[in-house]
């Protein structure tokens, strides 16, 4: 792994934004995040919105994480492919990497997988997530319990991982919900940055949407647990990106 110099900050990549009256009471995705490195010990956090631009080079961060949005990788917006050949290089130099939802999808994306719209539909709410055995010795997921909670909220999913990528996770509606690819690059579908009043506001303007799909919005509010064993992916990285683990895979 590339566990970079200590002054090296990490790096938050910003694919889209939280609503305007969530992000008035709670913050954004980018903020939620900054928390959880914190909480690792990050005291050098930069954020990019790729929106305006590529990021510098990879190499110029202890890590890097990519937030989710309310874009589609499958419509493949000129600023998100601009970051095919930059997430390439993040991996081929062993910076280590997190994608977060989109950021997942988009990883995937990059490294020769396959993002299209799930074919059941949403998962929204929050949900169990089981480790596959080769997620036990894991240098981020290896902690985890079996199967946790975690909080989830997507149309689209990675329907086909990458080559050479290794499954680590899964839940009863989603086959991929977490990854490694190369040394130190994760893409997790669930979200580990989410609180429950996060995901809660979310439901609380989609009804109509989630009816159309047969779902009740108020009654996977009413079932929002706490998520702390997701929650505690973002300090982890952030502990292994700054080179306070050194594991080998």
């Amino acid at each position: 792994m590339n566990f970079s110099l200590p002054d090296r900050p990490l790096l938050i990549v910003s694919t889209g934004n939280t609503h305007a009256h969530i992000r008035e009471q709670l913050g954004d995705f980018d903020d939620w995040i900054a928390a959880g490195l914190v909480e690792g010990g990050a005291q050098a956090i930069q954020r990019h919105d790729a929106r305006t631009g590529p990021p510098p080079p990879p190499d110029h961060f202890s890590g890097i994480v990519l937030t989710g949005s309310h874009a589609m990788v499958s419509e493949r917006e000129p600023w998100s492919e601009a970051l095919v050949p930059w997430l390439q290089a993040a991996v081929q130099t062993q910076t280590p990497v997190l994608g977060i939802c989109y950021g997942h999808q988009l990883l995937a994306h990059a490294l020769g997988g396959e993002v299209a719209h799930h074919t059941q539909g949403v998962e929204i709410g929050t949900v169990t997530v089981e480790c596959h055995d080769t997620a036990a010795h894991d240098p981020l997921l290896g902690e985890l319990p079996e199967a946790f909670l975690a909080q989830a909220v997507h149309w689209q999913s990675v329907r086909r991982l990458p080559p050479g990528a290794v499954l680590l996770a899964s839940s009863a509606h989603e086959a991929h919900h977490a990854f490694r690819i190369g040394a130190c690059a994760w893409g997790v579908q669930f979200h580990p940055e989410f609180s429950a009043e996060a995901l809660r506001a979310y439901l609380d303007g989609l009804g109509e949407a989630l009816a159309r799909e047969g779902l009740d919005a108020a009654r996977i509010s009413a079932e929002l647990k706490d998520t702390p064993d997701a929650a505690s992916v973002l300090p982890r990285f952030a502990r292994l990106a700054l080179g306070c683990e050194r594991n080998t895979l």
